[in-house]
């Protein structure tokens, strides 16, 4: 099969290549489990790119050379033995992580913390490729009004952006504000989430014009652009006191100090992106109350959740669409922030 493989790291993302597209063995069934799908739309994620940048090297165990992608959907084409419910060409949405379902957290339904799991494009080969192979416990069947290459992206991003607005809305009333810092990829998912789950006041803060804009589309309340001033402005419109939620998808640089100024007190900072560092005087953690609460992509149940609300036409991605062969344009494209939501690659 075909397939855009990583070969080596580049910690500083130069140059125009950090992928070669090749040819490479197909993935066979090795447990009863097992399911190959051949691959109808594979997201690029920004964690591509701190893949290509190295930083994953020290939380998993990966060799090099290897197939990124963990955004995943398709149609089944082979299935092991032990496999039912499923049949081939059936259209299916991937989640990420694929586990035995035999440990306490996966029976608890917590599989982000199973004891023994692979999360292909992390670990594990994934979806920069023709064919994935994956497991049985992890495919949802899509329905019809969804194909495969508009809601590859949900499986990261979208499950990421569903599970910490959810976390948010468990306690947003009328009246609260929840403020949502980066309106791109994962962002403007998040705003819909909050649309349809709460009904807080929404403010968005981005520093490009075009992300704004999608954020209105998404449905924003108040849109905030970020020009140094933000912190100010949010407390503004949010007479002083601050948001009772923030949701911070950049995680890195300034965002962090200026999301956690943006949080009320005993108020809650959701904490999505990464890269940076969380840095506060511990009186500063009693004195306000706040809770900085981290978000480590979502639940099948969740991804469940949110397809039913996709059905619905209730939440919308938006993606600019790529030849599997193109896939470092791709990656460019998203390094230089040229693209608007979501990067989808299709064999």
């Amino acid at each position: 099969m075909k397939a855009a493989v990583l070969h080596q790291y580049n910690e500083t993302l130069s140059g125009d290549s950090f992928v070669r597209y090749e040819d490479v063995p197909d993935p066979r069934i090795e447990s009863p489990t097992d399911v190959i799908v051949r691959i109808g739309g594979a997201g690029v994620c920004r964690t591509d790119l701190h893949v290509v940048e190295g930083i994953w090297r020290s939380k998993v165990e990966v060799e090099l050379p290897y197939i990124m992608g963990h955004e995943n959907a398709g149609w089944v084409e082979a299935m092991g033995a032990a496999v039912t419910g499923l049949k081939i060409g059936d259209p299916v949405i991937c989640h990420p992580l694929v586990t035995s379902g035999h440990c306490l957290a996966c029976r608890r339904g917590d599989d982000m913390h199973a004891e023994e799991s692979r999360f292909p494009g992390i670990n594990a080969d994934g979806g920069y490729a023709q064919y994935l192979r994956t497991g049985q416990r992890s495919l949802i069947k899509l329905p019809k009004s969804l194909a495969p290459k508009d809601v590859a992206p949900y499986t990261d991003a979208g499950l990421t952006a569903y599970r910490a607005a959810k976390k948010a809305s468990r306690h947003l009333l009328p009246g609260e504000y929840a403020v949502v810092i980066g309106a791109g990829g994962l962002g403007h998912i998040g705003i819909q989430v909050l649309s349809v789950l709460c009904a807080a006041e929404i403010i968005i803060v981005d520093r490009s014009d075009a992300a704004l804009q999608l954020a209105k589309e998404c449905g924003a309340h108040h849109l905030v652009k970020a020009d140094g001033n933000e912190v100010e402005r949010v407390l503004e419109l949010t007479r002083g006191k601050g948001a009772e939620a923030v949701i911070d998808f950049v995680g890195e640089g300034d965002a962090i100090a200026k999301g956690l100024a943006m949080t009320r007190n005993a108020g809650s900072y959701y904490i999505v992106g990464y890269g940076g560092k969380i840095d506060l005087p511990t009186i500063d953690m009693i004195t306000t109350e706040k809770s900085i609460v981290g978000n480590l992509v979502g639940t099948y149940p969740e991804l469940v959740e949110l397809m039913s609300l996709a059905d619905r036409g209730l939440v919308r991605l938006t993606t600019r669409e790529y030849k599997l062969a193109d896939a470092n344009q791709a990656l460019l494209d998203l390094h230089h922030g040229k693209i608007k939501g979501r990067a989808v690659l299709v064999p």
